[in-house]
């Protein structure tokens, strides 16, 4: 979706090129994609590396919900270790989204929609600090929705350990996320997102290329070089 300069050739680009080129401004050294199996494709697509970030591809055995996918890279992580999560097949603005958030707690870069009710909605106080999030609630209460997150290790693993208690074990991050609250754990919301797409339906996939097109200008296509292949570095 979108394009690249692959030299000085303009090439197209896959939708999860965008959350790559958002984490690498981010400054991530090392990306984990989760994929099912058979997910071949996008292992020969990006290969061992690309930019100044080392790849590596863990597998979900079954769509078992994004905390089951997002804790399979939970043994892989230090607790000292900065961890963002994004989702690949969104789009969002702006870029540097991610350097915005804070790293020494589960931060949560917020976007506001129009539709707040097919996401999930975070409400928060006057502070920022999270109250609750709103799983595909019916009427949230609040129109800003989480689109990534960044967390230090330690808080990943925590969010890991109060899964593996629970029955059944939460497939939204957005219901751990309240029981970690509830629990006394902390997060904070930051809304310095300013436009968000789900690419994965038709009319998010024609609402993204509106929404390229509009900042095309603002795009650093030079930012994310072409994808290496699989035998020029490290593949996990």
């Amino acid at each position: 979706m979108g394009s690249r300069l692959d030299g000085t050739v303009e090439r197209p680009r896959a939708v999860s090129e965008h959350l790559v080129e958002r984490m690498l401004v981010a400054g991530a050294t090392r990306i984990a994609f989760i994929i099912s199996p058979g997910k071949s494709d996008i292992l020969e697509y990006y290969g061992g590396e690309i930019g100044k970030a080392r790849i590596c591809y863990l597998v979900q055995r079954q769509p078992a919900g994004l905390c089951d996918a997002l804790f399979q890279a939970a043994p892989f992580i230090a607790p000292d270790d900065p961890v963002i999560v994004g989702l690949p097949d969104t789009l969002w603005f702006p870029i540097d989204g991610l350097c915005t958030l804070p790293e020494d707690r589960l931060s949560f870069l917020l976007f506001p929609v129009a539709h707040p009710e097919l996401f999930d909605a975070v409400v928060t106080n006057p502070d920022g600090s999270v109250v609750e999030v709103q799983v595909k609630q019916r009427q949230p209460d609040s129109h800003w929705v989480w689109g990534a997150f960044r967390m230090p290790g330690r808080v990943l693993h925590e969010l890991r350990d109060l899964w593996m208690t629970r029955d059944p074990r939460d497939e939204y991050f957005g219901t751990l996320v309240n029981a970690y609250l509830a629990l006394g754990g902390r997060a904070v919301g930051v809304r310095s997102g300013e436009a968000y797409v789900d690419v994965g339906t038709l009319h998010g996939y024609r609402e993204a290329h509106q929404l390229l097109d509009a900042r095309r200008d603002a795009r650093p296509a030079e930012l994310l070089p072409a994808p290496m292949k699989a035998t020029a570095g490290w593949a996990g």
